[in-house]
């Protein structure tokens, strides 16, 4: 089939036009991957999921053939997908989280694309992340560390190109959901956030019929895997293959937004050279949803206890 035969699937009109199958969709995102497809039938395309909105089954279909096309790479426990723009957002506190799972002795591999906004790259060099351009270097990261970023332009460029069409097409698309739905390594477990609350089952439920095991997924901040300790979350997923979703109460009465903090460094946090009861509770509920999510049955406990011997391990 050529891309035209799926864009005439999803555009005949009411009453004539459907959802593409799963396996309609899994050769719809081969055929844009493979930059022989028409740029208007590619456009043409994304535009018409949009409005219709996407399915489990055809986001499921777009990700198994964006999957199949990344590079190999080394086993992790944890795929951390980071897709959000970062415009609007405060400090990436989530990296910080990131790091004491790592340092639980999981395997982390986070991947995304931010745009131009150097915030987020910022705090990866203030954690202590290394950045990989390459499945090797990525390797002797979490073979160090544990933990490594991987910018989806160098990890998987093709999938990169369709993302950047936003600033062409002037709005979202599937490839912003597919990109969180990547998983590259494969791993048992992934933990992602929304912006927008409709996403967060359309993942859940595509990822059951991808026969992953674990899941969670937040409306976050800034759409990033990252909790308002403040706020009441809602959270859907996987355990064990089976549809998951439940409650996480708030653990803080501070009323504020995660972008009111910008002034506080990741570095002098983690450091120990200023101390922010809120900010500290932002990292350590989002790395207890994390460990939770990798089956540690007494996750915030043990959130708390990687953060209070951080610096210990600094010191070793």
């Amino acid at each position: 089939m050529t891309l035209s035969d799926h864009v005439r699937t999803l555009g005949r009109g009411p009453g004539r036009s459907r959802s593409l199958t799963r396996d309609e969709a899994r050769d719809a995102m081969r055929l844009m991957l493979s930059g022989q497809a028409a740029p208007e039938a590619v456009g043409a395309l994304l535009m018409l999921l949009r409005m219709k909105g996407e399915t489990a089954d055809e986001i499921a279909g777009l990700a198994e053939a964006a999957t199949a096309a990344a590079p190999a790479l080394p086993p992790v426990d944890l795929d951390w997908p980071s897709y959000a723009a970062g415009r609007t957002r405060g400090q990436p506190w989530f990296l910080l989280s990131a790091r004491l799972v790592a340092d639980a002795g999981h395997r982390v591999l986070l991947h995304g694309w931010n745009g131009p906004h150097g915030k987020l790259r910022d705090g990866l060099a203030e954690a202590g992340i290394g950045i990989a351009t390459r499945p090797d270097a990525a390797a002797r990261l979490l073979d160090r560390d544990r933990i490594a970023y991987m910018p989806l332009d160098h990890l998987h460029p093709e999938l990169f190109r369709l993302l950047a069409l936003r600033d062409a097409l002037g709005l979202r698309s599937c490839v912003n959901t597919v990109c969180r739905m990547l998983n590259p390594t494969g791993a048992p477990a992934s933990v992602q956030g929304v912006f927008h609350p409709s996403y967060r089952l359309l993942q859940s439920d595509a990822a059951a019929r991808l026969g992953w095991d674990a899941l969670s997924v937040i409306k976050g901040g800034g759409g990033e895997f990252e909790r308002n300790p403040a706020k009441e979350i809602a959270a859907f997923g996987l355990r064990a293959g089976r549809a998951w979703d439940g409650t996480l109460a708030a653990t803080n009465d501070e009323t504020r937004r995660l972008s009111d903090s910008a002034a506080l460094s990741l570095t002098d946090l983690w450091q120990g050279r200023h101390t922010a009861a809120f900010e500290t509770e932002v990292i350590l509920e989002t790395a207890a949803l994390a460990l939770d999510t990798l089956g540690d049955g007494n996750a915030a406990a043990r959130a708390r206890t990687l953060w209070q011997s951080r610096a210990a391990r600094r010191a070793a």
